[in-house]
């Protein structure tokens, strides 16, 4: 597996979300700020629970 880091998803643009008037609340843990009407997602979150996500499956697969 590649490796997930903070660099590959701000190079894939990954941390833009929608427009700051059509949010959804149950977002706001994981909006890092607000920038020209987007929202940037938090990365450091989205590194982070990607880990997670990757071992619960490595588990999930070789059992």
């Amino acid at each position: 597996m590649s490796t997930i880091s903070m660099k590959n998803l701000l190079e894939a643009g990954v941390h833009f979300g929608h427009q700051t008037r059509r949010w959804n609340p149950k977002m706001a843990p994981y909006i890092f700020t607000a920038r020209n009407g987007i929202h940037i997602i938090d990365l450091q979150k989205t590194v982070q629970m990607a880990k997670v996500a990757y071992e619960t499956l490595r588990e999930f697969t070789h059992r």
